[in-house]
């Protein structure tokens, strides 16, 4: 709530910073203030997701994200354009379709939870759990704070390069924030594939199952192969269809937004496995080497690569350092996944099992998760 308050107070400061050219601050700045009311909505959507994952329930976020993400894609031309009864909101309409999106999507999501008496949801004698636990509390700030710095290493790199971007004027401003937003879509199916891993493979590890961390893994990198590849695929067929949606046809931003894509839409995929490689690591406590590889794939190589290269290949050098940036991360992450010691950590040491966990009624029952004795391998 206080990030939301301080970006809509101080927005105008935000986009003198980074460059915004004259005649694209009015929209800028009345996408960045709707954007920014929906802060508080989107974390606790992801929070809310996030501990259900942990619980071993991905298809209940599952459904909830493509809730948010299918409303976000079809308000966003609707309430561009001003279609049938929506009114016309130009690019402000963009940010109050993710504003919709999340929002009903984390209050449907809320009220499933209640309406289904789930475990997890805060009632009654439970309220005492808000009193933080000092233990955990330690393992939140030790282990929290690197995969925070991650998104802020992340959105720095991201700022840097829109900053650059900017100073090519509002046309190739605005093809690259029509093309950022598509590669938001691009990326949902990797973070969602990561968390998911994650969870699978942090439960695994409390369960003594290493033998199963590798297979999980690597299900996870053919998903988002699958997946991820499939979305490019879709962009790079129907890139001019799916940009007029946003811009007017005769627009010259759309052939510059068609050649972003072309040349860094690919090295999304790339990067998906990287966060598939990342979640599997983290799901011991490894969070610091994610971190050092992030800080030298986005912020050197790929921030380096957009800023020193733009004086030999001009703005190309920006639309290729995402490829840059992407084959970095991946080899790092590898290496490390391969190579580095993160097996024998973990992300609690010495605390005792509470014992079997509750059926949610909302993932596979327990009844039948379980082996009998009488079951093979069980």
């Amino acid at each position: 709530m206080l990030f939301a308050v301080c970006g809509w107070i101080w927005v105008d400061t935000i986009l003198g910073a980074l460059g915004t050219p004259p005649d694209a601050l009015p929209l800028a700045r009345s996408y960045l203030r709707i954007i920014f009311v929906a802060v508080p909505m989107m974390n606790l959507l992801s929070f809310v997701m996030t501990v259900l994952r942990g619980a071993g329930d991905s298809r209940t976020p599952f459904f909830f994200m493509a809730l948010a993400v299918v409303l976000d894609i079809i308000l966003n031309p609707l309430l561009i354009r001003g279609i049938g009864p929506f009114p016309e909101l130009g690019i402000a309409g963009s940010a109050t379709s993710t504003l919709v999106g999340q929002t009903v999507s984390v209050i449907a999501i809320l009220i499933v939870l209640y309406v289904r008496k789930h475990p997890l949801r805060l009632a009654g004698a439970n309220l005492a759990l808000l009193r933080p636990d000092p233990a955990l509390l330690r393992v939140v700030v030790f282990k929290g704070v690197p995969m925070g710095l991650q998104m802020i290493v992340i959105s720095a790199a991201a700022l840097t390069v829109m900053g650059i971007v900017n100073s090519y004027g509002s046309q190739v401003a605005a093809a690259y924030g029509i093309a950022a937003q598509l590669w938001t879509y691009i990326q949902m199916p990797a973070l969602a594939i990561g968390a998911a891993v994650s969870s699978m493979a942090a439960q695994n590890v409390g369960a003594g199952r290493w033998d199963r961390i590798s297979r999980i893994a690597a299900s996870g990198v053919g998903f988002n192969l699958v997946l991820t590849g499939a979305l490019v695929a879709l962009l790079w067929v129907f890139d001019r269809s799916i940009l007029s949606l946003f811009l007017s046809r005769d627009s010259a931003a759309i052939d510059i937004a068609a050649h972003i894509n072309n040349v860094a839409s690919w090295s999304f995929i790339l990067f998906g496995v990287t966060i598939v490689l990342f979640a599997t690591v983290r799901a011991t406590g490894a969070v610091m080497p994610p971190l050092v590889i992030l800080v030298i794939s986005v912020l050197v190589v790929r921030t380096g690569f957009a800023y020193f290269m733009r004086d030999v290949i001009g703005e190309e050098a920006l639309w290729w350092s995402f490829p840059a940036g992407s084959i970095t991360s991946l080899l790092l992450a590898a290496a490390y996944y391969r190579l580095g010691g993160w097996r024998t950590l973990h992300m609690i040491e010495n605390r005792p099992a509470a014992g079997e966990p509750p059926d949610t009624g909302l993932g596979v029952p327990r009844q039948r998760a379980h082996f009998s004795p009488e079951t093979p391998n069980g």
